[in-house]
């Protein structure tokens, strides 16, 4: 019963994941802000943006691993899980407000001014800042891959299924800021050889028009994980699978997964006992079966009831 994103837990490579953009993108805020102030150029005020918020960003999505993680008490049975999705939603609406619409009203409002005098300032920080986000994205990709590769999904389908939020707002993030380094750098250019400031502050919209789109891309999938999802086919059919492996169930009429968390589940399932027990072993069978289920990290509760006999055995979904 293992999850797509088996190494979300704080301490665990999501951690190091974060911590590892954290530490990059501070540094790059630093970096384009001094680039900013010495060039005035447009392009780089919107990299700075982008890069501060990129920085409120993880310490956002760093309450999102620690407090996510807290274990369930009486007031919260199936734990925090949630609690990740809503401190991820603060970091990408932080992204849209902070990083969106700062660069794309400050291309606007500086629309074909010259600034940027000293272009290779610019060239030189917008060079140091790929490298450094490059650092934090092959650390996102590498996680990515291989938890793609342990469901056979591909790493873009495995970034819009998992439930793991800090994941795929670095992942995101770290790829919007190197192509935003990309979109700036063109703007940066452009203005140089036409000696039209139009191109910077453009290159300025442009990174802001990006960083939108990943910002809302992001807040869909939070707000759906939020309001409470199912998971998809493949891992319906894999729990099926498992239970119906077990000696003791002979047929499962009913199975519902619901995410409760990164990699977190609440299941529900109808299952049918093999033998003709008396009601006191049932119970006691079903309460160990619940019990084997539930020492699964990923499994926050699991509910067994049993099956009408008129209740055909479910088949596996398509995938």
């Amino acid at each position: 019963m293992s999850q797509t994103d088996a190494k979300a837990a704080p301490g665990g490579e999501s951690l190091f994941t974060v911590l590892l953009a954290l530490a990059m993108n501070a540094a790059i805020a630093v970096a384009k802000s001094v680039a900013a102030v010495l060039t005035g150029s447009a392009s780089m005020v919107a990299e700075a943006a982008h890069s501060w918020a990129d920085t409120g960003n993880e310490i956002f999505l760093l309450q999102a691993e620690r407090r996510g993680a807290r274990p369930p008490d009486a007031s919260h049975p199936l734990g925090y899980g949630r609690d990740a999705y809503v401190w991820s939603m603060f970091a990408a609406v932080g992204l849209f407000a902070a990083g969106s619409m700062v660069s794309i009203w400050h291309g606007i409002t500086t629309w074909g001014e010259r600034g940027g005098a000293d272009y290779l300032v610019n060239y030189v920080v917008l060079g140091l800042a790929f490298v450094l986000e490059g650092i934090s994205f092959r650390q996102a990709v590498k996680q990515t891959r291989g938890e793609a590769t342990r469901w056979g999904l591909r790493p873009a389908t495995f970034l819009y299924r998992t439930s793991n939020p800090t994941l795929r707002a670095v992942f995101m993030e770290d790829a919007a800021a190197l192509i935003g380094i990309l979109l700036a750098a063109a703007g940066v250019f452009l203005h140089q050889v036409t000696g039209d400031g139009r191109w910077d502050s453009a290159g300025s919209i442009a990174v802001g028009l990006l960083l939108g789109v990943i910002a809302v891309f992001l807040i869909q999938r939070n707000r759906a994980f939020l309001i409470g999802k199912p998971v998809w086919p493949a891992l319906h059919n894999r729990v099926l699978a498992r239970l119906m492996a077990r000696e003791s169930v002979s047929r499962v009429t009913q199975l519902r997964l619901e995410v409760v968390g990164p990699t977190r589940f609440f299941m529900v399932a109808a299952v049918d006992i093999v033998g003709n027990l008396p009601e006191s072993e049932l119970a006691l069978t079903l309460r160990s079966l619940e019990r084997e289920i539930e020492e699964q990290e990923t499994i926050a509760d699991a509910v067994l009831t049993l099956s009408t006999p008129d209740e055909p055995s479910l088949a596996p979904l398509p995938e």
